[in-house]
């Protein structure tokens, strides 16, 4: 008999060793569900059963409304930079971190509630079609565009898939005669490089209006075309800048950094997340004195240029305050062309300062007035228009001093001369000396 309740004891703690074991194996497994989980979707289940049988409109209470309205809520609520991406709304994203599109090449413009053409982009499907500077659009596809119609309504019936035709009806101003014109939808890169130039005293000056998949391969054009030129400075303008790719950023800063050396670093909710931007480039880096020039509306891969060449001592920062978006968006490729932006990470400059909600201080302030920020900016878009008198017949006033850039450019100056003279190291290339 003791022997009995001993074999049937040791069984029993065989047993329970089993299944403590199996339990244990089980959890790291996640053979078992996440019960916090399955309670709060069986909860959103239950309200979206509640709504679509309850609800006044049925129409509006579809499980599929129902669903995409609950995952904007759920995702924008976190803070202003992630989002769920509807499949319009996704393949646009795409769209513009690739720098390119499909539509007919033309730059457009409201104006006295009329949508006019500024100017189609050289070799552009809108260019060989005959498109001319100033032709209002009063139809596209047969869809006439009424006074005050949305711009980017507007956009959206230009663009398309490539290859694929657009039927586009134009007014044309001189001749006050109705063109209609049938093109050809091409591939149209977006340039993120506008305008590449040597000012005076041997200045260089690129400014860069987003980072995309094309950036790198412009801006090196762009910095190998102004050395050739032999400019002693450099002014590099991100005024307005929204950002974009992390990477794109990183091989901006990267020609001006030893290699191996910190651009940037990113680190997200665990210590293992961190992730290191460093500069791989051979060879010595570029040494010429360098002004930065920013404002409130330079943000997130545009701070990350900023943050690293002031951090390191490599730039002058000239302008106003950046807008303070050092966090970093992970896009998410889901069911049906959907998409999810999430922010999973912030980012660091070389020495350990986050930029979120802070932003870039420049070291040379100068405050511009939204009214001659606006008007810069559309200055600096419309090189078309060089004779300050038609700039002023067209937009109603006349180009104003870029205060900004004249501060940055009289910043470099005086650091040219103050090695000219022996007091700081001389930084120009050996060629300018």
């Amino acid at each position: 008999m003791l022997k009995r309740i001993l074999i049937i004891a040791t069984g029993v703690a065989l047993g329970l060793m089993v299944t403590g074991g199996a339990t244990r194996l089980a959890w790291s497994w996640n053979i078992f569900p996440n019960r916090e989980l399955n309670r709060s979707a069986d909860y959103v289940r239950d309200v979206l059963k509640l709504v679509n049988e309850n609800y006044v409109l049925p129409d509006q209470a579809a499980y599929d409304k129902l669903t995409r309205e609950a995952l904007h809520g759920m995702v924008e609520t976190l803070d202003p930079h992630s989002e769920f991406l509807e499949a319009r709304d996704f393949r646009e994203l795409d769209e513009e971190m690739r720098g390119d599109f499909g539509g007919i090449g033309i730059q457009v413009e409201r104006r006295d509630g009329r949508m006019l053409v500024i100017a189609p982009l050289a070799g552009s499907p809108g260019e060989r079609a005959g498109i001319l500077r100033g032709d209002e659009i009063v139809a596209v596809d047969g869809k006439a565009i009424e006074r005050g119609t949305n711009m980017n309504d507007v956009i959206d019936l230009l663009r398309g898939k490539p290859q694929t035709k657009v039927v586009v009806k134009l007014l044309r101003a001189s001749t006050q005669k109705q063109l209609e014109l049938t093109i050809t939808r091409e591939v149209i890169k977006v340039e993120s490089v506008r305008d590449v130039r040597v000012m005076a005293d041997g200045i260089g000056y690129i400014q860069l209006a987003e980072f995309s998949e094309h950036t790198t391969e412009e801006f090196d054009r762009a910095l190998d075309s102004l050395l050739k030129q032999g400019v002693t400075s450099l002014v590099l303008d991100l005024r307005n800048n929204p950002g974009g790719l992390l990477d794109a950023a990183v091989d901006v800063a990267e020609p001006f950094f030893r290699k191996g050396e910190l651009i940037v670093y990113t680190q997200g909710r665990r210590p293992k997340d961190r992730e290191d931007f460093r500069a791989e480039t051979d060879g010595e880096p570029l040494t010429l004195p360098v002004a930065v020039l920013i404002n409130a509306g330079s943000a997130s891969a545009a701070e990350i240029v900023a943050g690293a060449l002031k951090d390191t001592g490599r730039a002058v920062i000239v302008g106003e305050r950046s807008f303070g978006k050092g966090s970093v968006q992970s896009i998410f490729k889901l069911k049906n062309g959907e998409g999810l932006r999430l922010t999973t990470a912030r980012y660091y400059t070389p020495s350990g300062v986050t930029i979120h909600e802070k932003g870039i201080e420049p070291q040379i302030e100068v405050v511009m007035t939204p009214e001659e920020d606006d008007q810069l900016r559309l200055q600096r878009s419309r090189s078309d228009l060089s004779d300050p008198k038609e700039f002023a017949a067209r937009f109603g006033f006349t180009p104003i001093e870029d205060r900004q850039l004249q501060a940055a450019i009289e910043v470099l100056k005086g650091v040219n001369a103050l090695a000219e003279r022996g007091v700081l190291p001389d930084r120009r290339p050996p060629a300018a000396r």
